[in-house]
């Protein structure tokens, strides 16, 4: 099967790449303080390269992202059960299907420098209720912003809860690691999580500990502390609760890597952020040649919080006809 590629750019010359096979971002140029572009993000020469993806990268996630507690949930008392493919939990949807693994049909629009992918999930798609026309559009603005548009109608009540997972190291050298990186993260409170990396339901205050990103923090400071949170997912891989109201477009965190004096600004209207540092990421070969390994890059997804869908305390993502799903995300680019 083939897939289209479809190229974005802007006046500054940044450029986004992004394919019909998972609606997948496969490249990401942005300008470096000296002029120079870099390609920051993790990923694949080929769109059929994207078959064997096991990190995610650059990937569309969807129905739903993150973990799910015991691989089901109930939605008006009937229970749905998913792929058990993380322990006994449920992560990403699905390893072989989901959004990242299907064939979105493309469509550029010129005229606001953007690119447009539908797909229909069907009914009981990876054993989710409802049919499902989905929309994911990617738009580059001349002030350096890669906009992510999702939109959902559902004929009955489902959980959506997509992501975009792509990989990201400012200092365009993807083959170097990130913990000399700082974030900064609009959250006062993270969901601390049991093994599995399942949530224990509760918040709690990030102050004193080392997951307070409230001021610049670099990445690597206290990784490998000997804190249990850290341990249990071999590092930073936690969600963060934005101190926003669900709804409300803010920016939320703030990257910024001294080598190369670019800063990604991720702006968003969802309740949380996973940042997720790359720990796990499989020794292999990336776009160039490149040898990709753990820590390389990492991850600020926004989404709903983990497991959301079996939490009595979490906003639940549950959309229907009366209820259309519809979030924004903006990856904004500067130097300094």
């Amino acid at each position: 099967m083939e897939y289209r590629v479809f190229e974005l750019t802007n006046k500054n010359g940044m450029k986004a790449k992004v394919t019909e096979f998972g609606a997948v971002l496969m490249e990401l140029f942005v300008p470096a303080s000296d002029g120079k572009l870099k390609d920051i993000v993790m990923g694949f020469e080929k769109p059929e390269d994207y078959n064997d993806n096991p990190s995610f990268f650059g990937a569309s996630i969807g129905r739903s992202a993150n973990r799910i507690c015991d691989a089901k949930f109930s939605i008006d008392g009937m229970e749905y059960k998913l792929a058990v493919n993380d322990g006994k939990n449920n992560l990403h949807t699905d390893m072989d299907k989901g959004f990242h693994k299907a064939h979105w049909e493309g469509t550029k629009n010129d005229s606001d420098n953007s690119v447009t992918f539908t797909y229909l999930s069907p009914e009981g798609d990876c054993g989710f209720p409802g049919e499902v026309r989905m929309k994911i559009t990617y738009r580059l603005d001349d002030e350096n912003g890669l906009e992510i548009h999702y939109e959902g109608d559902t004929d009955r009540k489902t959980l959506l809860n997509c992501t975009n997972h792509s990989y990201f190291n400012l200092s365009g050298d993807l083959s170097s690691s990130v913990l000399d990186h700082e974030l900064k993260l609009s959250a006062s409170r993270y969901t601390p999580v049991v093994a599995g990396a399942i949530p224990t339901g509760e918040s709690a205050d990030v102050k004193g500990t080392v997951f307070d990103f409230t001021d610049f923090r670099q990445v690597g400071k206290s990784i490998d502390d000997d804190v249990e949170q850290l341990k249990l997912v071999q590092g930073y891989d936690h969600n963060f609760a934005i101190d926003h109201k669900t709804g409300s477009f803010d920016r939320v965190a703030e990257l910024k890597c001294d080598r190369t004096g670019i800063k990604m600004d991720v702006y968003t209207d969802l309740p949380g952020i996973q940042f997720y540092a790359g720990n796990c990421i499989a020794p292999q070969t990336g776009k160039g040649g490149v040898k990709y390994d753990k820590r390389q890059a990492l991850c600020l997804e926004t989404q709903f919080f983990p497991d959301s869908i079996n939490q009595e305390n979490f906003e639940k993502p549950v959309f229907g006809p009366d209820k259309r799903y519809d979030t924004k995300t903006v990856y904004r680019f500067s130097t300094y």
